[in-house]
This record gives C-alpha cells, structure tokens and sequence, in this order.
C-alpha cells in the first residue's frame, strides 16, 4: 500500500515539473507532426546524402513514407527518448535521492508507515509521471495527426508503439531508482543512473553511424526499443517490448529491497 499524504504531497511538488515537460513535449510533437509530408521524403533524402552520418547518429535515416512511420523515425527514434530521460533522472533525484541528502528522510521515517510503504509510493509517483507523459503525447499526435492530414495514423500500431516507449523509460527509471537506493550520496545516487543513461544514448547514436560500430548496439538497452520493427508489428521487437518491462520490475523490485535495508545516515 502507498502512503495517501505522501502521494498527495508528492503530486504537490512535482506538478509543475510534469508540466514544463509536457509544454516541451507538446512544442516538439505537434512540430513534427506538422512537418509530414509525403512528398517531403525526396528532399530529406538530399539532406540525409549531405550530412549521412548526422541523420544517421539520431536515427533519422529512414522518413518513411506513412505518416506513422514518419512519426516513429523522427519523433520517437531520439526526441521522445532524451526529454523523457531528462525528466526520469530529475525525478528520481527529487522523489528519492534530495531527501536522503537534506536529512529529509527522517521525518519520512518518522511517520507511521513503513519504509517499504514509502518507497513503493515514491516509485508508484515515478512511474505515474512517465506514464502521464506518455499517455498526453499518445493523445496528443494522434489529435494532431487526424486534424491536419486525411490518412490519420494507425491506432493499434501507434498505441503499440507508445506501450514499447513507456516500457523503455519505465527500464531506465529503474535502473535510476536501483542507484538512488544503493547510495547516499548525491554524486553517486544522482550521477551513476545518470551516467549510465547519457552513456547508452551516446552508444546507440554511435552505432548508428556505419557499419564498423554497429555492434555497439548490443550494449545498450535502447537496441531493445525498436519502433519502425514494433509498428510493423514484428514479434522480436513485441519480444523485446516484454523484456523491457520485466527487467524493469525486477530492477525497482531490488531497489526496494536495497532501501528497505540499507543504512541510511541520518
């Protein structure tokens, strides 16, 4: 069970933060969509030719010749996944890792819930706010895409792929929240989660560009997160999807078991 005051509290605190990101993501996603052209693919075939290994580092080589397929390469192969990383290292840095520095988290553990109850309701308010996001920008391009071009967008691959996206950032929460729980201090509570998620956006950018890096993308969980493959509806990328999400419950399952054991300092 989670903690009623907590979750209220919490909801308090971070509201304003899920809607500067949700005024980002709105800004960024009704721009791509508006930029969809059928008859666009040609000159960003130029452009791409120009500057190869630029379109190809952020995984717009392919402008596909659907809208959904427009959307998913330029939108969800690198937009939708670094603001949302953004927004998960700041949450868990405000959910977790402040009140262990302040010394806030005594007065938490002062109160008559358990530990695991109060960080089960800090991780629920995680995973609730990347779900917010996720959830507005579904309804959000799916609204834009049906006001501005007659071929609309294709609900059940969309919804789909949104599915897969929320499953890749509820991953990376975890592995944030795991370090957040193992350390006490700021630099390494913050920083090792964080580190590891910049690293593996360098990482697939990297092996994106030519075929001598390629195999870097198998270290990196983002190779799992496949949209133009999870559109298509392929099985291994769907497969992929659920190895997304079970790796991350088991991740926030050991970062409770951590923080319920751990000494904390204070």
């Amino acid at each position: 069970m989670i903690s009623k005051t907590l979750w209220k509290r919490e909801c308090k605190a971070n509201i304003k933060v899920i809607l500067l990101f949700l005024l980002v993501l709105s800004l960024y996603s009704s721009l791509i969509v508006a930029m969809y052209d059928p008859k666009l693919g040609e000159s960003l075939e130029m452009f791409k030719e120009s500057m190869p290994g630029v379109f190809e580092a952020f995984g717009m080589s392919n402008p596909g010749s659907t809208l959904i397929e427009f959307i998913a390469n330029y939108l969800y192969g690198f937009i939708l996944i670094v603001f949302p990383l953004i927004f998960v290292i700041l949450m868990c840095h405000r959910l977790i890792v402040r009140y262990v520095d302040r010394g806030s988290m005594a007065y938490l553990l002062s109160t008559p819930h358990k530990r695991s109850t109060i960080i089960l309701t800090q991780l629920c308010m995680l995973a609730m706010g990347i779900l917010i996001l996720v959830a507005y920008v579904t309804i959000l391009v799916i609204i834009c895409g049906n006001l501005m071009f007659d071929e609309g967008i294709d609900l059940s691959a969309f919804l789909t792929l949104n599915i897969g996206l929320y499953g890749m950032m509820l991953f990376f929460a975890s592995m944030c929240f795991l370090f957040a729980c193992v350390f006490n201090e700021t630099r390494f509570a913050t920083g090792v989660g964080a580190a590891l998620c910049i690293v593996s956006v360098l990482i697939q950018m990297l092996s994106q560009v030519g075929d001598k890096l390629e195999n870097l993308k198998y270290v990196t969980p983002l190779t799992l997160f496949r949209p133009e493959e999870i559109i298509a509806m392929d099985q291994g990328a769907l497969w992929s999807v659920g190895i997304l999400y079970v790796g991350a419950i088991l991740l926030f399952t050991l970062g409770m078991m951590i923080f319920k054991k751990k000494d904390l300092s204070i």
